[in-house]
């Protein structure tokens, strides 16, 4: 008789946590230079995050909101991102009170060799159907679990609700600012989902 496997909710978060884990691990990624630094999760999940932010978005403040962590524990993760020379930081050009955080050459160089390249690799060659249905459900629980807890969901403008297209250009309802089509693409801490139009039967 054929065996079906099936796992309970308590399973899969089991399973979800333990697959961020081992795609987290640095030794997860063959072949890296032995002269590069070792970071640690929380530094790899920042790193990450000011490469892929928007110019709005790439804020201490901002990292503290994704990582659901405390203001002062995303600081000392970003202070030794500066240290390392990784992250530079900069003058926000309308608030001079706010720091801007951009990743230098080294860390562009240092993501190269980002432990979750496997893992990327791994999802990558899923079947597109299992990466839609997989991306589907995954983004349904991030976005009730946020609900849940009262956290903010991070997502990009292309499906955000406060952007609005017209033939080449893209407005920013949020930061009523004018958007390139790479920006399109990026992480933003002012995200809204676009609402979901109902399909009739």
């Amino acid at each position: 008789m054929e065996k079906h496997s099936s796992a309970s909710g308590g399973d899969l978060a089991d399973l979800i946590v333990y697959l961020a884990r081992l795609g987290q691990t640095p030794g997860a990624c063959a072949g890296q230079p032995g002269a590069l630094p070792s970071l640690t999760a929380a530094q790899w999940t920042a790193l990450r995050y000011f490469a892929q932010a928007n110019r709005f978005s790439r804020t201490p403040s901002g990292f503290s909101q994704y990582h659901a962590t405390t203001r002062g524990t995303a600081s000392q993760t970003v202070k030794s991102l500066v240290t390392l020379g990784l992250l530079s930081r900069r003058t926000h050009q309308s608030d001079g009170r706010s720091t801007v955080l951009d990743v230098t050459e080294a860390g562009q160089a240092l993501l190269r060799h980002d432990p979750l390249k496997n893992l990327r690799q791994v999802l990558a060659r899923l079947p597109q159907e299992t990466q839609a249905v997989l991306a589907s459900a995954l983004g349904q629980a991030i976005a009730d679990l946020a609900q849940a807890r009262d956290a903010p969901v991070f997502g990009t403008c292309s499906d955000c609700s406060h952007c609005e297209a017209d033939n080449s250009a893209i407005y920013c309802h949020c930061t009523q600012s004018m958007l390139t089509q790479p920006e399109m693409h990026a992480i933003c801490v002012d995200f809204q989902p676009a609402r979901q139009v109902p399909q009739n039967d």
